[in-house]
């Protein structure tokens, strides 16, 4: 069964390297291979403050909306600043907040059937807190989360490398891009197949 994978790079940066997309590329390239596959870097968009569905004249959330209601799966990479994910995935994150007001007759959001990943980068520590912060709001809104949790990296307390930095990516966090990979596509799948019932 084909499945569409969409990665939404949260990086602040609007172009060039960035450890974000390095970490959703290798987590992509672990999909089964019929998997359809983009990459989207946020910061290159203009996404207004808000918590609608469409903000008005220059808002390029709705044509990133039309991809994510298109995607079975939807994979969030982010870098860790202060500790916390980076602006630009709570932007996203607050967009997405409309779809508690757009559920259907049987309560279902349109997240509903759409298995949420989390990808997460950062040289130092916070890996778990932002998972959990994206994780949470995106439960919130609908999605699933498959098991095995969030693929991240993380340097070496109060460091300077970076993911990007790296000669060789670590096997563990090679380990859990197969598993997260593996399971958001078995997951998905089922949920194609078998949808929400609803109440």
């Amino acid at each position: 069964m084909s499945l569409t994978v969409l990665a939404l790079n949260c990086t602040l940066k609007p172009d060039g390297a960035s450890s974000t997309q390095r970490i959703l590329e290798l987590a992509l390239g672990e999909f089964p291979d019929d998997c359809e596959r983009e990459i989207v870097r946020v910061a290159a968009l203009d996404l207004k403050p808000g918590v609608s569905s469409d903000e008005g004249d220059g808002d390029d959330w709705p044509a990133l909306r039309r991809k994510i209601d298109a995607c079975d799966i939807l994979l969030i990479g982010t870098p860790i600043w202060l500790g916390q994910p980076s602006s630009v995935a709570k932007r996203v994150l607050e967009r997405m907040d409309a779809f508690l007001d757009e559920a259907d007759d049987q309560n279902r959001t349109p997240a509903y059937g759409k298995v949420a990943a989390i990808a997460v980068v950062g040289n130092e520590d916070g890996a778990h807190h932002v998972s959990a912060e994206i994780g949470q709001a995106l439960f919130d809104v609908g999605f699933t989360i498959a098991a095995g949790g969030p693929t991240y990296w993380v340097g070496e307390a109060m460091g300077s490398v970076n993911f990007i930095d790296l000669d060789q990516v670590p096997e563990t966090t090679a380990k859990t891009n197969r598993m997260l990979a593996r399971n958001a596509a078995h997951l998905a799948g089922l949920l194609k197949r078998h949808a929400y019932p609803g109440y």
